[in-house]
């Protein structure tokens, strides 16, 4: 019997977090309803990630917890990255496993969920330079920040990486079809657009690049704030920085990650950029906007990192003084040439390492969230809080905002910022003088 609810589960980037959305949304297209929280569903979709070991454990153990007490199981579809990179082989490591679909190939997810209702196991990790998005459903409904996928694929090679064999090459999606999905979005609810890619500054067509993109998005009626990411230190090109202080839309935040502090190890990661260009990126961006937020993203436990490539890590996060930031232990992918690299560090000393950086990080991102206090500022309301009355919004700078409001999510809000924490600020809305 062919199923009639679907569960959908993304792990990993905002990237898949997007795929999981459309495919949702071509699976309500095709007459299939979203299982209600705590329900078990006819359909599981595992939309995976495969950038590291963890992930990709995680979701053949989320697999085996899909059997039910009483030995029956929903159809099961293993999307995304890992499916992309194991093909066939995820089936024989996992046989309760159904469909295999990659994530340029999940538009076909309804054919293949019925051929699987059908007694097939099918497996589809093609990737087409035809854009999957044609065959996408037009955007209904929205979030009050929405992403938007504008870019796939990655052409620069980093030796940890496993994206370019699991996304495949560079391919910017058309001009045309991302406004006209912008102008969705917003007739559906958003007022933030968030633009997604592997390298999302890479995009480009006919000359004309990411500015380009981004100032003809910021003319939308009803589009409030511009976002993207994951940005790649190569391509942050003039007109891009200059966008940055000219384009009001276009928020005070950039995550522009660095993976190390150390030129060696730079070098060893296949890193198009060293420290110094890195610094008088951010300098540009800076001089361009002032009050702008980096982030970032590094890598412990590289391959050969010594001490001192560890404390030059240490450093550049004091440097740039960032305002948030992602760190992970190295995690050896097959197929990568890192995986085979000598000088393979010890778990215990990543873990050490780990540890020292993210302190260096909290103190920073500590220090960025105190610096706002006092501030008046403008925050989107995207959801309920815990407590009765209270919201919680995001300010320019990507911080959480709690405060209590009557307002709805959608609603944007003049706001001061009263306190700071760790992870998020509270504020209290600007009362308007009465006319």
């Amino acid at each position: 019997m062919s199923p009639k609810t679907f569960k959908i589960k993304s792990f990993g980037c905002q990237m898949n977090v997007y795929d999981g959305d459309r495919m949702a949304e071509l699976l309500g297209e095709r007459g299939m309803t979203a299982a209600a929280d705590g329900e078990d569903a006819d359909l599981v979709v595992l939309n995976t990630c495969h950038i590291r070991e963890k992930a990709a454990e995680k979701a053949y153990s989320d697999v085996g917890r899909l059997r039910r007490e009483d030995g029956s199981k929903p159809v099961i579809a293993l999307a995304g990255c890992v499916a992309q990179a194991e093909g066939a082989e995820a089936k024989r490591r996992s046989p309760m496993i159904d469909v295999v679909v990659g994530p340029q190939a999940y538009h076909r997810l309804p054919e293949l969920v019925a051929e699987a209702a059908r007694g097939g196991r099918p497996v589809d990790t093609d990737m087409p330079a035809i854009s999957k998005f044609d065959a996408m459903p037009p955007r209904r409904r929205s979030a009050p920040s929405a992403f938007l996928t504008v870019q796939e694929g990655c052409d620069k090679f980093c030796t940890y990486c496993v994206v370019p064999y699991t996304r495949g090459a560079e391919i910017s999606r058309p001009w045309d079809d991302i406004v006209v999905e912008a102008r969705q979005l917003v007739g559906g609810g958003a007022r933030e657009i968030v633009l997604l890619g592997q390298n999302v500054n890479a995009w480009g067509e006919e000359g004309r690049g990411l500015a380009e993109l981004i100032r003809a998005l910021a003319k939308i009626d009803g589009l409030e704030r511009i976002r993207y990411t994951t940005s790649h230190p190569a391509d942050m090109s003039d007109s891009l920085i200059a966008a940055h202080g000219e384009v009001d839309k276009l928020m005070p935040y950039l995550h522009l990650p660095v993976q190390s502090g150390s030129d060696p190890i730079l070098r060893a990661m296949n890193r198009s950029h060293s420290v110094d260009s890195y610094l008088r990126t951010i300098e540009r961006v800076r001089a361009a906007r002032p009050d702008i937020a980096i982030s970032g993203d590094f890598i412990v436990g590289f391959p050969g990192e010594s001490e001192e490539d560890f404390t030059a890590t240490l450093n550049l996060v004091d440097a740039v003084g960032y305002a948030s930031a992602y760190s992970f232990k190295y995690s050896a992918r097959p197929g990568t040439p890192a995986a085979v690299m000598e000088g393979q560090i010890a778990r215990e000393v990543m873990e050490e390492r780990l540890r020292r950086l993210q302190d260096r990080i909290d103190a920073n991102r500590i220090a960025f969230n105190q610096s706002t206090v006092g501030k008046d500022t403008q925050i989107l309301i995207e959801r309920k809080g815990r407590h009765q009355g209270q919201m919680i919004g995001r300010s320019p700078w990507l911080q959480s905002v709690h405060l209590e409001t009557a307002a709805a999510p959608g609603a944007m809000l003049d706001v001061t910022v009263l306190s700071a924490g760790p992870n998020s600020l509270a504020g209290a809305e600007v009362q308007k003088a009465a006319a």
